[in-house]
């Protein structure tokens, strides 16, 4: 099967042309690479952004096996996409590997949780009890007030707030008292 850019790589520049200024990744496949990214691009199923990143891969490759080298621009154009992220997957499959370049980083970032199992359980009865004069139930915004000026957490959102409440299957203040009431289901 004839790759994407077969088409155009007849109305890429002359072989005498300088190479890109750009260019700062060169990037060399080995003939079990360049299978394994034909196979990704032609068959099977597999996330667009890993075809795409193959596709740049296959098409920008300098090393022995690669016919005719296109140049970015040509990449880009029929590819639809930009030159940035041509060269952010060259520059990944040159420092980190072949397997970062088709699926990209985990998420490293670690998230430090806010809501720990004593403020849930403070929050809850709050949620519970009786509203503020003049309410009827409490809102989202009451709630995280009220907690911050009990001084269980030192500040919180009220979207953390409905996170917790939701997670608990919380009311905030029916006529019913409790945190959680099962549904009735009709028996037949």
């Amino acid at each position: 099967m004839v790759y994407l850019l077969s088409v155009i790589a007849g109305t890429s520049c002359p072989e005498t042309e300088s190479e890109d200024p750009m260019t700062k990744y060169k990037v060399t496949l080995e003939q079990g690479e360049r299978t394994l990214l034909e196979e990704i691009t032609q068959k099977g199923k597999h996330r667009s952004q890993k075809v795409l990143n193959g596709l740049v891969l296959l098409n920008c490759d300098q090393g022995p096996c690669q016919d005719r080298p296109t140049r970015n621009e040509d990449v880009a154009a029929v590819l639809k996409i930009s030159m940035r992220k041509i060269d952010r997957v060259k520059k990944r499959f040159v420092e980190e590997g072949l397997e970062i370049a088709l699926n990209g980083r985990k998420g490293e970032r670690l998230y430090k949780k806010k809501a720990d199992g004593d403020f849930e359980a403070h929050l809850v009865a709050l949620s519970c009890s009786k509203p503020p004069e003049g309410f009827s139930r409490w809102s989202l915004r009451m709630l995280a007030d009220r907690v911050v000026e009990l001084e269980y957490i030192d500040n919180v959102s009220y979207e953390t707030v409905r996170r917790v409440l939701k997670k608990t299957k919380s009311n905030r203040g029916k006529s019913k008292g409790g945190s959680f009431h099962p549904r009735r289901t009709a028996i037949s």
